[in-house]
């Protein structure tokens, strides 16, 4: 596969706690010129750099970053204020104490009030594979295909373990036809990348693919 065609789709990532608006737009330029499928920034950048790329390129943020235990209330209002904002996709954390207890109704609910408040944007849903056991991660695909949501997302990059190919298997079998795949979080070389989407992934969410693309002169 070839490099370009990865490009395409990657969300181009800076989530830094340090990151800071010259870094975001340096970020921006670099998604414009390498035609990723997205920036994902952090929710305080999202107004001035839809500003600064206008329409030549979607605007991704997150929602409840990085643990997710925000109550629904507030991530609806950092989802509603986003969009505002200008966000054109949001992914958002899921609660995992909540799926840890069993509390399945209560997530349903969660992202299908953030899906409505996204509207005809993107919504991603992240389950932070790490944390989860097989059976919870099919329970999370089974959740996130009913209440909607546009993708299923294996990590946030915070925990002990991002993406790793096992679980692109698993998403494919057990996600509905109305769900596609974001891995993400430690996706550093081209091989995995393009393995990652041959397994079944339309996202990834990385920063190392455009830095190696400079690296070979594209």
């Amino acid at each position: 596969m070839d490099i370009k065609d990865i490009l395409k789709r990657v969300d181009h990532t800076l989530l830094s706690p340090a990151a800071n608006i010259e870094q975001i737009k340096i970020l921006c330029d670099e998604g414009i010129d390498y035609g990723t499928a997205s920036v994902c920034i952090p929710p305080c950048f999202v107004k001035e750099a839809k500003a600064y790329v206008g329409d030549r390129l979607r605007i991704c943020t997150v929602i409840g970053f990085p643990n997710g235990y925000n109550k629904t209330e507030v991530k609806c209002f950092e989802a509603r204020q986003a969009v505002e904002d200008g966000a054109d996709e949001l992914d958002t954390v899921i609660n995992i104490g909540m799926l840890k207890a069993g509390m399945y109704d209560a997530l349903l609910d969660e992202i299908r009030a953030l899906k409505a408040v996204c509207g005809d944007r993107v919504l991603k849903v992240i389950i932070e594979t790490c944390m989860l056991t097989e059976e919870e991660k099919i329970i999370m695909c089974d959740i996130v295909t009913r209440a909607g949501a546009d993708f299923i997302k294996t990590s946030t990059g915070f925990g002990s373990k991002g993406a790793v190919f096992e679980d692109i298997v698993l998403f494919k079998k057990y996600i509905g036809d109305n769900v596609r795949i974001k891995a993400a979080g430690g996706i550093s070389t081209v091989s995995d990348a393009e393995k990652f989407i041959e397994l079944g992934a339309d996202r990834l969410g990385t920063s190392r693919i455009v830095r190696l693309a400079k690296e070979a002169g594209l």
